[in-house]
């Protein structure tokens, strides 16, 4: 329990890390690609370049005064990335630590989250496996932790990636909502025991807040923080597809915490944007243009950024 600490606001960053691999191929995934002999080059410089950059990104969140208390990671592949990160960069010597899944997502990409140990004690963590008709194409996990806060009292987190629409925004609806089903099923589970439980679900939702799968989640009792949420520099979406800003990276709560959140924005400080040549206004300063890597680059995602008080 904690017992010592002054924290009484929460900050939480749901970031999409695109594409964070390390530089070797991890058997039964389809994971080539990013290695030294595989179509991107994929060399310990760029790999080492890309985690220097993510961790800048995490830390840069919230100005010059405070750091994020928990970070919800989107595609990152392993241990071994996750360590490095936490471990190896200026998160480390902030007291960070981490718990990822392990799922069997086809290019080995998983969920994870990063806390920060002064604000946030875990007590019981577990992957949540997904099936559905489409066993050839595996689900990621969604990722439970549950842990203690500044006030005693527990904080349970489920960390989502849904599937992308590719192949169809059609086709891929029903996958997102086995996703968003099981979301709920959890949050029950949660809620029979504790109706007054303080629950967070973020991560990459592939859909928009008006869409159904989110509005399904918001009808299921919890409250979406970041369906208004801009920008300081002109941005108005997380991720910006063919010229047009989508906010499809979410953090949502409880009814319990409904009336606790502080203010939600997304974080486009001018590092993380550049000039969008050819559709006008900003874009992120992603990682990869095609299978170009931009060493100055972080994401095709810009974090969102939600302050809770407790």
């Amino acid at each position: 329990m904690l017992t010592s600490f002054l924290v009484t606001v929460l900050t939480l960053v749901q970031l999409n890390c695109e594409n964070m691999f390390d530089c070797s191929h991890d058997s039964g995934k389809n994971d080539t690609e990013f290695t030294a002999e595989g179509k991107r080059h994929w060399t310990n410089g760029k790999y080492w370049r890309k985690t220097e950059n993510i961790a800048k990104e995490i830390i840069g969140c919230c100005g010059k005064d405070t750091l994020p208390d928990l970070i919800t990671l989107c595609e990152v592949e392993n241990d071994s990335v996750m360590e490095k990160l936490t471990r190896r960069t200026a998160l480390g010597k902030l007291g960070y630590r981490y718990i990822m899944t392990n799922s069997r997502d086809e290019r080995g990409i998983d969920v994870a989250l990063i806390y920060n140990t002064y604000s946030f004690k875990p007590i019981c963590h577990h992957s949540i496996r997904l099936e559905d008709n489409h066993p050839e194409h595996p689900l990621r996990d969604i990722l439970y932790v549950s842990g203690c806060i500044a006030s005693g009292d527990t904080l349970h987190v489920i960390v989502v990636h849904a599937p992308s629409k590719f192949g169809g925004a059609k086709k891929s609806l029903k996958r997102r909502m086995v996703v968003m089903e099981r979301t709920v099923a959890v949050i029950d589970s949660i809620q029979q025991t504790s109706p007054a439980a303080r629950i967070i679900i973020a991560g990459d939702f592939n859909d928009t807040a008006d869409s159904q799968p989110m509005t399904y989640l918001e009808e299921h009792g919890v409250v979406n923080a970041t369906k208004h949420s801009i920008g300081k520099n002109g941005v108005r979406g997380s991720y910006k597809y063919k010229g047009r800003w989508e906010s499809i990276d979410h953090i949502l709560v409880s009814e319990s915490l409904r009336h606790n959140i502080i203010s939600s924005r997304i974080c486009d400080t001018p590092y993380l944007i550049y000039k969008d040549k050819q559709y006008g206004g900003w874009k992120p300063r992603r990682s990869f243009n095609g299978l170009r890597f931009d060493p100055e680059g972080y994401s095709d995602h810009l974090p969102v950024v939600v302050k809770i008080h407790l």
